[in-house]
């Protein structure tokens, strides 16, 4: 078994690289309770309809992360330390760098300000009366049987 590696931090975060068929078996896994609790949480989840698509059970072994957990082997593929030093490279402007020297970088940001302005809020106020409407007349198309209004 693998151990779950977060390639962001080059941690090992623990964990299984099976899927979980049952609630029981997420109390069997070899993981420690912060873990085991997460599972379950992604388990419970998985099981509400409204939240069915995204497939939480399914990804309850990697606490409902769809994407790559494990360390990549050195024979199948690259290592993520190597893809983390081309990486470095790029950025750094090694022999990767980009040629075009007019990019911009802007490295001090602030907070501007959130939510709608006065004017966009008023169109979004316009927006939801209108949406609404158009569900009540769809609502009485229906009612009165129109064919194409369903």
């Amino acid at each position: 078994m693998h151990t779950p590696y977060s390639p962001a931090t080059g941690e090992r975060t623990g964990g299984i690289d099976y899927r979980i068929n049952d609630f029981d078996s997420i109390r069997l896994a070899p993981v420690n309770a912060h873990l085991r609790a997460l599972m379950a949480a992604c388990w419970r989840l998985g099981g509400l309809v409204e939240l069915e698509e995204l497939r939480l059970r399914a990804w309850a072994h990697t606490l409902g992360y769809r994407g790559q957990v494990l360390t990549k082997s050195r024979q199948y593929s690259t290592t993520y330390g190597a893809l983390r030093a081309v990486r470095a490279d790029y950025q750094g402007g090694g022999v990767l760098a980009v040629e075009d020297r007019d990019t911009v970088t802007e490295t001090a940001w602030r907070y501007v300000g959130s939510g709608h302005s006065p004017a966009e809020a008023d169109m979004a106020v316009g927006i939801a009366e209108d949406l609404a409407a158009l569900r009540e007349i769809r609502r009485d198309m229906i009612a009165e049987g129109w064919k194409y209004a369903a």
